[in-house]
């Protein structure tokens, strides 16, 4: 599949990519716990070498590691059972591409080598919008993570939120997204993001709650990428 876009220095892309036949590509805790350590291990411009992975044997954290220099600014991300998504930033020439094929190879080998299986794991290559705009770049950052809503309220988009403190507990629960991070959880997975690189849309955690709450009661505007919700 083609994707005609164009990643400049400096700009803000929304990311986001799923499995191959829509398989289910995030099977359990593990899964995404793998691929939230590749976000931050494959956003450098050093070769990967899983082998760091073991050093957690050794009581060493992932997220504590020196990496080297960056390819992306991630300010945030949400993990699905068959889909991601990725807000970035292009920190230098060609990272978006270099840091999504690492990614995309990493987590490949770890999830075929789990699964016994071969072959693609994903659909095609992944794809990406230019958020040129304002507005919806701030949308993105409640669209993202609003995604796992979907979990328990599958239909909220047209009948609305059911029960707000179950939904809530949800998301607040929910480990595999940057929500946690904006709302002032500390946990060893903020390292991913890159806050101070994007607009400061949120100035303290209450800030950040008011505008996720405030999806939650009003109908988000169609973003044309409903299909990779999940």
């Amino acid at each position: 599949m083609s994707r005609n876009i164009h990643f400049a220095e400096g700009e803000f892309y929304h990311l986001f990519n799923r499995g191959n036949d829509k398989r289910v590509i995030f099977r359990d805790k593990a899964d995404k716990t793998r691929f939230q350590k590749l976000l931050f291990l494959c956003n450098s411009a050093k070769p990967l070498h899983l082998s760091v992975l073991k050093s957690e044997r050794n009581g060493t954290s992932i997220f504590e590691m020196e990496r080297g220099g960056k390819l992306i600014d991630i300010g945030a991300y949400c993990i699905l059972g068959n889909h991601f998504h990725l807000l970035v930033r292009e920190c230098v020439d060609g990272g978006i591409s270099q840091f999504m094929h690492k990614l995309a190879t990493a987590y490949s080998m770890y999830f075929n080598i789990r699964n016994n299986r071969t072959g693609s794991l994903f659909e095609g290559k992944f794809r990406a919008r230019h958020a040129l705009d304002d507005a919806y770049l701030r949308y993105l950052f409640a669209y993202l993570h609003l995604n796992p809503v979907k979990h328990i309220e599958p239909n909220w988009y047209d009948t609305g939120i059911k029960n707000y403190k179950k939904t809530w507990d949800y998301l607040l629960n929910y480990g595999f997204s940057s929500l946690p991070d904006y709302l002032g959880y500390e946990r060893p997975e903020c390292v991913i993001l890159c806050k101070e690189s994007f607009p400061k849309y949120f100035t303290n955690n209450r800030d950040t709650f008011k505008e996720i709450n405030y999806w939650l009661r009003f109908k988000p505007v169609d973003c044309d990428d409903s299909k990779f919700q999940g």
